[in-house]
């Protein structure tokens, strides 16, 4: 007789609260060893490889590649490697929605205790019911007789008094009624996410999940027609954002939202820059932004007041520097971090990023390569940009945006020349860092670009 046991989403760090299931890598009823790859899972920066712990076989793939779905869900039957009946698959399946942790719906994902495990008390009129059921009853003053028990022995659960207490809204006021859910709907995050992006109120929705949950189908099944776009001419292909999409759109809204930019801007001539890197022979030459990353090193030990972190009230002040460098991939744009760049020369900063870069691209980064870093380095001067300023990656205070080398007449001792020329670009919050300090640390780096022998 089979061993099953449920395959559920992992949880990987104390932020994560979902993951997307890029792809699965056996197949249904496919036997593996242990240590093969089994699935893909994405998560807000890198796409992480689930191996098996030993050897079995999925009897039943539940959730679908490309979807999301909140860490302790249920993704799939595992066995032994034994055969097992429909049945059996169906039982644990069944087990695990009624017994295992589930979710309460919030955007957080925080794990809450299943119904199904809740203490059961007998009433006298001989129904089961919850000890959170049954205070939620008695505030609501409902009669426990009239309600329909979904739980285990139609054992009444919250969520059947909380079905009972939502009010009945008719078809014609989908999207008409406010977005903002209330905190008894039973819904997905991402239910709940499309309810306030679409306008479609959660109350009144038939969720066709476990218990009635309201899922992601529920909601796109309930937008009005109206809110569908419509061409002009050819197609639309709608791109659903991928996990890591999502974080990067979450985490830049709230940092324009909340933290107070103010920018430093300043040109640099980079003729001796760019001279020096093209003295240096063979393939393993530095590239610029390798020179810029060491040069801002060297800045923030200089001016340490933008070496630091905003954390709540506090400020946290860095004794090495260590540079999170923006780098775009097919998923999105990551900040693997290079550590200590104060204390690394120029050629070992090449090797490091080179390595940083291959890992970011191939979505192998690990969460203390890119989590943490005390100042930020966006270059965009590759794709021939010439100016932009950057949003501040929180939680840290300030990030150096770099444009192409362009050449622009400059004072050279009393004499105009034309030489290639940096347009830099610093983002700083205003509730840490001063005006007079971004300056300091803006002259610094220029005073190190333009003498890169002191790099």
């Amino acid at each position: 007789m089979a061993k099953l046991r449920p395959f559920t989403m992992p949880k990987w760090g104390i932020e994560m609260s979902e993951g997307t299931v890029a792809e699965w890598m056996v197949a249904e009823n496919q036997p593996f060893a242990k240590g093969t790859v089994l699935t893909l899972i994405e998560t807000d920066k890198i796409t992480n490889e689930v191996e098996a712990e030993a050897d079995g076989c999925f009897v039943r793939l539940i959730a679908e590649a490309g979807q999301t779905y909140p860490v302790g869900a249920l993704l799939a039957v595992l066995s032994d490697g034994g055969e097992a009946s429909a049945e059996e698959v169906e039982a644990v399946i069944a087990g695990f929605r009624a017994v295992d942790a589930r979710f309460d719906g919030s955007e957080q994902g925080v794990a809450m205790p299943p119904p199904a495990i809740e203490r059961v008390r007998e009433i006298p009129d001989g129904l089961a019911i919850s000890p959170v059921a049954r205070e939620k009853t008695q505030a609501a003053g409902l009669d426990v007789a009239d309600l329909h028990g979904s739980g285990r022995g139609g054992r009444i659960t919250a969520q059947d008094v909380d079905q009972a207490l939502r009010p009945s809204v008719s078809p014609h006021l989908v999207g008409v009624l406010p977005s903002s859910p209330p905190s008894s709907c039973f819904a997905t995050p991402m239910a709940r996410r499309l309810s306030a992006l679409h306008g479609v109120p959660l109350e009144g929705l038939t969720g066709s999940g476990p218990r009635g949950r309201i899922r992601k189908a529920d909601v796109l099944a309930a937008i009005p027609a109206a809110a569908a776009v419509v061409p002009s001419s050819g197609g639309v292909e709608i791109i659903p954002m991928s996990s890591m999409r999502r974080t990067i759109a979450r985490r830049l809204t709230e940092a324009k939202q909340t933290i107070p930019h103010f920018y430093v801007r300043r040109r640099v001539r980079a003729d001796r820059l760019l001279a020096l890197r093209a003295a240096a022979a063979g393939e393993q030459r530095p590239s610029v932004n390798d020179y810029l990353i060491r040069a801002c090193a060297l800045a923030l030990m200089e001016v340490p007041q933008l070496n630091i972190q905003v954390q709540g009230q506090d400020i946290h002040r860095f004794a090495s520097a260590d540079i999170a460098v923006a780098v775009a991939t097919e998923r999105g744009l990551v900040t693997p971090i290079v550590t200590r760049a104060d204390d690394r020369p120029v050629a070992e900063i090449r090797g490091v990023m080179a390595a940083l870069i291959r890992k970011a691209k191939a979505g192998k980064l690990r969460p203390e390569e890119f989590s943490g870093g005390s100042f930020s380095l966006s270059n965009l001067g590759g794709f021939g940009v010439e100016q932009f300023d950057a949003i501040i990656n929180p939680p840290q205070g300030a990030i150096l945006a770099v444009g192409a080398a362009r050449p622009e007449p400059i004072d050279d001792e009393g004499a105009i020349r034309v030489v290639p020329v940096l347009h830099l670009s610093l983002s700083c919050d205003h509730r840490a860092i001063d005006g007079a300090d971004a300056g300091r640390f803006m002259a610094a780096l220029a005073a190190l670009i333009e003498r890169p022998e002191l790099l």
